[in-house]
C-alpha cells in the first residue's frame, strides 16, 4: 500500500498567515467608513504616524533591529526606500478617498489589476519575457479598460492609479533588501517628519480631528496597528508558502472588497462595469493557469 500523504504543517500555517492577511486587507473598507468626516489626507497622515510607533514597539519586541540599523546606515541606498514610501502612501491615501467616496467596487478592480500591471512592469521595465497567456491577460484588461472608456465617456482612474502605484511599489520593494516588517518600518520612518509637519499644520488651523472625541481618535491611533498586523501575517505567509500559492491567495482582497461594496455600501454595478470586471476575471484565470503551468515541477522521490 502506498504511505497515506501527511500535510505539511508549515505549509498549513503559512495558508493560514496567508488567509488572515489578505481576509484584514479585504476588510478595510468597513474599518475606513468608520471615519465620518475626516478627510482621506488626515487619516494618511495619523496611519503613517502611528503605524511608525506601533513598528518601534514591534520591532523592539521582537529584536529585529539589526537590519533597520544596517538600512539606516546606508543613507545613499535609501533613494529606493523613500520611492517605495512614496508610492505606498500614495497608496494608501487613494485607497482611503475610494472608501470615503463610496468607490470600493473602483478599488476592488484596481486590485484585481495589480497582478497584470506588475506582468506589464515586468515586460516594459525589466525586460521580461511574458508567456502567450500572459499577453493574452494583458490584452483583455486593456480591452476592459477601453471599454469602460468609450461606453461611459471614462477612465477607473481611481483603479488604474492604485493598480499602478501598488504595482511599481512592488517593483522597487524586490530592489530593497529589507524583510517585509524592516521594509515597512524604514518607509514609514522616511514618512514619519512630513507626516509631522502636516499633523502640526492642521492643528494650527484648527481642521485637526485628533483629540475632538474618542471614537475618532481611536479609531486614528488603531489606522497604525491595522497597517501593520496583515503585514505581519503575510510576512508570516511568504516565508512558508510558493510564490503560486500566495498569488492565488491574493484574490482574497479584492474578491472580498467586491461583495462589500455590493451588499454592505450597496455601490450600483452597471452593466458596462460588470463587462470590465467579467474581462479582467476572464484575464486573471488565464494569467493564473499560465503561472500555475510554469511553476516549478519536482520529480517524485522513488
Amino acid at each position: 500500500m502506498l504511505p497515506t500523504p501527511t500535510r505539511d504543517p508549515d505549509a498549513v500555517k503559512g495558508v493560514m498567515f496567508g488567509l488572515t492577511a489578505y481576509t484584514m486587507w479585504g476588510c478595510f473598507p468597513l474599518f475606513f467608513a468608520l471615519f465620518d468626516g475626516v478627510p482621506a489626507f488626515e487619516i494618511l497622515i495619523h496611519r503613517i504616524i502611528w503605524a511608525c510607533l506601533f513598528l518601534v514597539g514591534l520591532i523592539t519586541l521582537l529584536r529585529r533591529w539589526t537590519p533597520v540599523v544596517a538600512a539606516l546606515g546606508e543613507p545613499k541606498k535609501l533613494g529606493r526606500v523613500l520611492a517605495c514610501a512614496l508610492l505606498i502612501a500614495f497608496n494608501w491615501g487613494i485607497y482611503i478617498y475610494a472608501v470615503e467616496s463610496k468607490q470600493v467596487l473602483q478599488a476592488s478592480l484596481g486590485y484585481f489589476l495589480t497582478p497584470l500591471v506588475n506582468v506589464a512592469l515586468g515586460m516594459l521595465v525589466l525586460r521580461e519575457v511574458m508567456a502567450k497567456l500572459q499577453l493574452v491577460a494583458l490584452g483583455l484588461a486593456s480591452i476592459a479598460i477601453a471599454t469602460q472608456f468609450v461606453m461611459l465617456g471614462e477612465l477607473p482612474w481611481i483603479s488604474l492609479l492604485l493598480a499602478l502605484s501598488f504595482g511599481s511599489y512592488g517593483l522597487f520593494r524586490k530592489q530593497v533588501p529589507l524583510d517585509g516588517l524592516s521594509g515597512l518600518f524604514v518607509e514609514t520612518l522616511l514618512l514619519f517628519p512630513l507626516a509631522l509637519i502636516a499633523l502640526t499644520w492642521l492643528s494650527w488651523n484648527d481642521t485637526s480631528h485628533f483629540l475632538q472625541n474618542t471614537s475618532t481618535t481611536s479609531l486614528l491611533v488603531a489606522s497604525g496597528a491595522l497597517t501593520a498586523l496583515p503585514l505581519m501575517a503575510f510576512a508570516g505567509a511568504a516565508r512558508r508558502l510558493r510564490l503560486a500559492t500566495l498569488g492565488f491567495l491574493m484574490y482574497i482582497n479584492p474578491s472580498i472588497q467586491f461583495l462589500i461594496a455590493l451588499t454592505v455600501f450597496g455601490e450600483p454595478l452597471g452593466l458596462i462595469q460588470l463587462a470590465t470586471f467579467v474581462l479582467i476575471w476572464i484575464g486573471l484565470a488565464l494569467y493564473s493557469w499560465s503561472a500555475w503551468q510554469s511553476r516549478p515541477r519536482y520529480a517524485a522521490a522513488s
